[in-house]
């Protein structure tokens, strides 16, 4: 039984991207063949306290454009780029949620810290203003489970439902765990990858 699982062919059909060198997989391609380096000033904080002052961020980037915005001011940024990721798979892959069985779609994603910036501006709020403007949704936009929850829910997939959270390999875990599902047949599809947001 075990042999015939792992014989199960599993083919990823879409892809999404939040990247520093562009938040498409077209942006992203042209990026990496132009020799595009997607590494410099950060300018998502203040940097001047800190002896290293490069990053790679996500600029260029409006969650709006796939989650409305009251939504959008209800999470944390790694949430936002898993929404969105996960979007544009699906459009890639031009699959229709609302012709498959949802329940045999699932979500698995990786991620090491959750809403790190989130806790870092909800701390300095608590401490500059008594806590009095520290947001109420605060505890839930950190979790590292959000994102997964959340790209379920917008996208109806009501089938498996994980998070793995083991730093740097989160992602490339979260896609070899995905494919195991699929092969031992808990899905049909699965959404999966990887999202962070540490600045």
């Amino acid at each position: 039984m075990a042999n015939l699982a792992h014989s199960k062919r599993v083919v990823v059909t879409g892809m999404g991207v939040m990247t520093p060198l562009g938040v498409s997989v077209q942006e992203l391609w042209d990026s990496l063949i132009a020799g595009k380096s997607g590494i410099g000033p950060m300018t998502l904080c203040d940097p001047n306290d800190y002896p290293c002052q490069i990053a790679g961020e996500v600029t260029n980037f409006d969650p709006v454009q796939y989650i409305p915005t009251k939504e959008a001011r209800r999470m944390a940024r790694f949430t936002h780029f898993a929404v969105c990721a996960a979007t544009m798979a699906v459009e890639d892959a031009a699959l229709d949620l609302q012709k498959i069985d949802c329940t045999r779609v699932g979500v698995l994603l990786g991620n090491g810290n959750g809403g790190f910036p989130t806790i870092e501006e909800n701390m300095r709020i608590l401490i500059e203003k008594n806590g009095m403007r520290v947001s109420p949704y605060f505890f839930s936009m950190i979790l590292p489970n959000m994102a997964a929850g959340t790209v379920s829910r917008f996208l109806g997939a009501t089938g498996y439902l994980n998070t793995v959270s083991t730093a740097c390999a989160a992602g490339t875990q979260a896609l070899g765990e995905a494919a195991e599902v699929i092969r031992r047949g808990a899905a049909d599809v699965m959404i999966a990858g990887g999202t962070e947001a540490g600045i």
